[in-house]
């Protein structure tokens, strides 16, 4: 059976958005109030482009990650491709919670990153609200490359 070689690639701001736009499983990982990790899988979009590209997960405003993002906002998010061992990135940056009223927009966005249009906005914004959910929006400050597991080149 032939071994598969890890990949590494390197990529720009653009590349990471490409990469991320196609993709909406990830891991967020945030920080516990003695410092600990915490990770919680997550469904994830990309809302803007260039400098302005916010990574985005739908959430509620008591559940861990906000809790702990509103208390230090550093995250890291992992985008993961369909299928185990397939391409995958990690997006470190800094985070906000969005709570009630002022998430009701911005959960729009997050859903047309995901999934397109809704049949019905007006009924998709009055379950935002009844939820009570909130938008995590994380501002990318480094990425690492766009990456695959498998053998170092040298054991393939």
């Amino acid at each position: 059976m032939a071994r598969t070689v890890a990949t590494s690639t390197r990529t720009d701001l653009g590349g990471l958005l490409a990469f991320a736009r196609e993709r909406h499983d990830g891991v967020l990982t945030t920080f516990r109030r003695d410092g600990s990790l915490q990770s919680s899988p997550v469904t994830c979009g990309v809302t803007g482009d260039g400098e302005q590209a916010r990574f985005v997960v739908s959430t509620y405003p008591d559940r861990a990650k906000a809790v702990n993002l509103r208390r230090d906002p550093r995250a890291s998010l992992v985008v993961l491709s369909p299928g185990f061992g397939n391409e995958w990135v990690q997006v470190d940056g800094t985070a906000e919670v969005v709570d009630g009223e002022d998430a009701v927009e911005p959960l729009v966005e997050y859903f047309r990153c995901i999934s397109g249009e809704h049949p019905d906005w007006e009924e998709y914004r009055r379950a935002m609200r009844d939820q009570g959910k909130s938008l995590i929006s994380i501002t990318p400050t480094r990425w690492g490359p766009i990456a695959t597991g498998g053998f170092p080149a040298r054991l393939a």
